[in-house]
């Protein structure tokens, strides 16, 4: 399994790419300066770029253990965790794809949530933009809390990479921050519920694959507190009523993305009505074949 991961090196002042490969990271930045510029390599051609950025990770002048890598916050590490992607690039996301997701969208909605049925099961799927490069922190990173929410949760999401031809090239772990109490007074605040600084994480990389299909994996979220679990669920990608196909078709309809663009495919986790993040809370999304990602919570 190859990881397409992106982190600051220090020595030379700037973010780069590696590969993971096992436990170790190897250094691509003489061959590629940025993830943007690969993505574009790779259009038409998934599978052999993959292979490419294999050969070059052989012949790597630098590596080092995936141990090193240290939270983008701690600013002594040689090198520090960044999201796998770049100010330029998009982040969009798919709502209401599980049943459970459905049925936490009328809970929490003032007047019944009759449009998170509809569009259940409407052929177009809900798509809204999520965030840029900017709004996005990674693995070991900080994610946030709206100071002006009474009811915030994350919800953990698989998400797909796709190069500028709409071309998957891989996945990763996404933790898609959301404001419960202000999208369920109304659901045109949904841009103020979902689209605020560090609302968005990804990583810790991009497992490389050309893949047509949703890989058949179980997506796993705990929630702790001062050292006590708060909550913990799971959700079978099994359960996700859509497939890439058509989430890309009107991801892609009447719209570009010169730089690639990430999409978040929707949560089957849900806590309690009762429960809201507090900071200091670490939450940890794991997916088997894909990776984990873990945050701590803070105010913003």
């Amino acid at each position: 399994m190859s990881i397409l991961v992106r982190y600051y090196r220090h020595d030379y002042k700037a973010a780069v790419i590696g590969l993971q490969i096992g436990d170790t990271i190897y250094d691509l930045s003489d061959s590629y300066s940025s993830l943007t510029s690969w993505l574009n390599d790779s259009i038409g051609h998934v599978k052999s770029a993959i292979t490419d950025l294999e050969a070059l990770a052989a012949k790597a002048a630098v590596s080092f253990p995936v141990e090193s890598q240290k939270p983008s916050v701690d600013k002594d590490a040689p090198v520090n965790w960044l999201a796998p992607i770049e100010l330029n690039q998009e982040v969009w996301a798919a709502g209401v794809t599980y049943e459970r997701s459905r049925a936490a969208r009328q809970e929490e909605a003032i007047d019944g949530g009759d449009v998170y049925a509809r569009v259940y099961g409407a052929q177009r799927p809900e798509l809204f933009f999520k965030g840029r490069g900017h709004h996005v922190v990674g693995h070991l990173g900080e994610v946030g809390i709206r100071s002006d929410a009474t009811w915030s949760v994350p919800e953990p999401e698989l998400a797909v990479v796709f190069n500028p031809a709409l071309e998957v090239v891989g996945f990763t772990v996404g933790n898609d921050m959301s404001s419960r109490d202000i999208e369920g007074e109304n659901p045109l605040y949904l841009p103020q519920a979902k689209v605020y600084t560090a609302a968005c994480a990804l990583g810790p990389g991009i497992v490389l694959s050309a893949a047509t299909e949703f890989p058949q994996t179980t997506i796993r979220m705990e929630i702790v507190r001062a050292g006590e679990a708060m909550f913990a669920g799971e959700v079978h990608m099994d359960r996700l009523r859509r497939t890439i196909r058509e989430l890309a078709d009107y991801l892609g309809r009447c719209n570009t993305y010169p730089d690639g663009v990430i999409l978040l495919t929707g949560t089957g986790i849900v806590p309690p009505s009762d429960f809201t993040l507090a900071p200091g809370d670490e939450v940890t999304i794991s997916i088997d074949g894909i990776g984990t990602l873990k945050n701590t919570v803070k105010v913003v």
